[in-house]
């Protein structure tokens, strides 16, 4: 009798962990389907500014695309999430970024950034290990994505090129900033 009252109570757990499962996957999928279309909408802002930039999307490695939002006012922060997309696999790995500035700057903005890589290692280097991006400087104003600043391009070497549009809000002054990218484990 106890080991009858042991499988049924197994079995009721195991009842209860499906649905959870279950949910904890459809969120999972929701989540990634929300980063893919930010990812398309922001490559068509993109294109829309730099029309060449969709020839330099196509022929690359691969690509990565993130949303951030931040706030800074001597010092900041900003975070956001985004992919990385293989262009020969056709597969997506989803990542994280985070920055922190410190500098003469003042604002609020919500940005997309879009990275290029030229080679297949630098993707790969980019995915497996993530990045830590060292200090680095800019000034510009930008207000609901126009003006001096607005666009920038860049490069973390010569395998990559970097591109930010300021979607939102009002970022001003100078500022030198480190950032990081890393693999979301909850979404791969």
């Amino acid at each position: 009798m106890r080991l009858h009252s042991m499988l049924v109570a197994g079995l009721v757990a195991f009842s209860f962990m499906i649905p959870a499962a279950l949910s904890a996957d459809a969120d999972k999928a929701k989540k990634q389907a929300e980063i893919q279309k930010m990812a398309r909408e922001a490559l068509q802002e993109f294109y829309k500014t730099e029309p060449k930039l969709k020839a330099e999307v196509e022929k690359a490695a691969g690509y990565a695309v993130f949303s951030t939002f931040g706030l800074s006012f001597i010092v900041g922060g900003s975070g956001g999430k985004g992919l990385a997309h293989d262009n020969k696999t056709n597969t997506d790995t989803y990542m994280h970024q985070a920055q922190a500035s410190g500098g003469v700057q003042a604002g609020i903005a919500q940005s997309r950034t879009l990275i290029v890589f030229k080679s297949p290692a630098t993707f790969k280097s980019f995915i497996d290990t993530g990045w830590d991006v060292g200090a680095g400087g800019g000034a510009g104003a930008a207000v609901q994505g126009k003006g001096a600043g607005g666009t920038a391009g860049g490069t973390f070497g010569s395998d990559t090129s970097v591109y930010t549009l300021t979607r939102t809000g009002l970022q001003a002054g100078f500022g030198v900033a480190g950032g990081k990218f890393w693999k979301d484990k909850e979404l791969n």
